[in-house]
């Protein structure tokens, strides 16, 4: 299955494209860059995460919505990385012995369709 992405990098680096081998045990990945097409190997030890979107774009504007219950998709969470920044949504896998988790937003109507969390990225991680 073909799945739009923007990666995070650690080090604050973005990059969009499309992948269709990425899975969440895997400490590999490839990705089809949006820009030049080219192909790149991706290590997962290098992220902070990978967001699989609904567009490229996105929109600036749009806040999301974090008072949103929904059922279904596991424990309410919510992840605070070391460069700030913090989502809330819900997971079904996270342990803190796995090296990352899949989180779905707490928005519905959001641009990212599920996160997957780079556990050594992170600075706070709390099921709330």
């Amino acid at each position: 299955m073909l799945n739009k992405i923007v990666i995070r990098f650690a080090n604050g680096k973005v990059m969009k494209g499309t992948t269709e081998d990425f899975y969440p045990n895997k400490e590999v990945f490839h990705m089809k860059d949006k820009e030049n097409g080219g192909y790149h190997e991706i290590k997962v030890g290098d992220l902070k995460a990978v967001f699989f979107v609904r567009s490229f774009e996105g929109s600036s504007e749009y806040k999301d919505r974090n008072d949103i219950e929904r059922t279904g998709l596991g424990r309410k969470i919510e992840v605070r990385f070391k460069d700030g920044e913090t989502i809330i949504g819900y997971t079904q896998g996270f342990s803190p012995n796995r090296a990352g988790f899949i989180v779905s937003p707490a928005d519905p109507d959001c641009n990212n369709e599920r996160v997957f969390i780079v556990k050594a990225a992170t600075e706070n991680v709390q099921l709330i």
